[in-house]
């Protein structure tokens, strides 16, 4: 059956009236459902319910408006937030931060443009590089998601707040506990940099060895996270069961400077042949 055609009706017609009143009878009549069998079809080709993706298009498109230092009332009411207080509830709970928060830092956040069902090949190419192990000063992620980790380190600075002030590389640091099926993620410094405060902080020791080194595509501001996510899904389902290595099983991180807005990371995998 061919129900992205059909999808691809109602998402056109979402994406022309953001700014209007939209329903589920004219989306599921639009794209030729019941309101039953479209939220069916349509959480099964997007992953989203048709409200959820409406609200974080929405949300997506005020973001990028908030950049141009529109008041936020202004343009979250062209959007259809009957209220600021309406706005910043749904803006919390999508990235746990304040509007304010962002407005003020203008971090990278996880965004969503219109879906598209013809997307292009996507390939990254690793370098290999051996490493000497060294320690990591880290604040330990309190989020089941780590880009709402990263949100509130950015937006809080908290990266000056251990460096003391001055910019400093940050790494995001993956530890996979099997026995609890639990990924366990910190966000910090490396520790001959943390020479501000440090409290509430832990320290890890990164283990040297062979790493593939992974750079993401260069992107945008609005779609860096996006490619994150892509490059990682590249490396898991694609790269690694046809390299030739598998995981150690030790740390896998990643690495970036946020004030440097180059829009491109670093990801490390240590690896060993098989």
């Amino acid at each position: 059956m061919d129900y992205k055609s059909h999808i691809m009706r109602a998402i056109n017609y979402i994406e022309n009236n953001l700014k209007n009143e939209i329903t589920l009878s004219d989306c599921a009549r639009i794209s030729g459902y019941s309101n039953y069998h479209f939220i069916r079809v349509f959480k099964e080709a997007t992953g989203l319910t048709p409200a959820d993706y409406i609200r974080k298009r929405r949300l997506t498109e005020i973001i990028k408006h908030m950049r141009n230092g529109v008041p936020i009332s202004d343009i979250a009411f062209e959007y259809g937030f009957n209220s600021k207080e309406n706005f910043t509830r749904a803006f919390v709970s999508e990235h746990h931060i304040l509007p304010t928060e962002y407005k003020s830092a203008l971090n990278s956040l996880k965004l969503y443009e219109a879906i598209s069902f013809d997307t292009p090949p996507f390939e990254v190419t690793p370098e290999f590089t051996y490493l000497e192990p060294f320690y990591v000063t880290a604040y330990k992620s309190d989020e089941d998601y780590p880009p709402n980790f990263w949100n509130k380190y950015n937006s809080r600075k908290w990266s000056k707040r251990l460096s003391g002030g001055k910019v400093c590389e940050d790494y995001g640091i993956n530890a996979w506990k099997e026995h609890e099926n639990k990924l366990d993620y910190f966000i910090g410094i490396r520790k001959e940099k943390a020479l501000g405060d440090t409290q509430g902080t832990v320290e890890l020791l990164i283990p040297g060895g062979l790493y593939a080194v992974f750079t993401t595509p260069k992107t945008s501001h609005f779609d860096f996270v996006n490619t994150i996510h892509r490059t990682w899904s590249y490396i898991n389902c694609i790269w690694l069961p046809n390299s030739g290595y598998r995981r150690t099983g030790g740390y896998e991180f990643e690495t970036y400077i946020e004030e440097s807005r180059t829009f491109s990371e670093k990801i490390f995998i240590p690896l060993e042949e098989i």
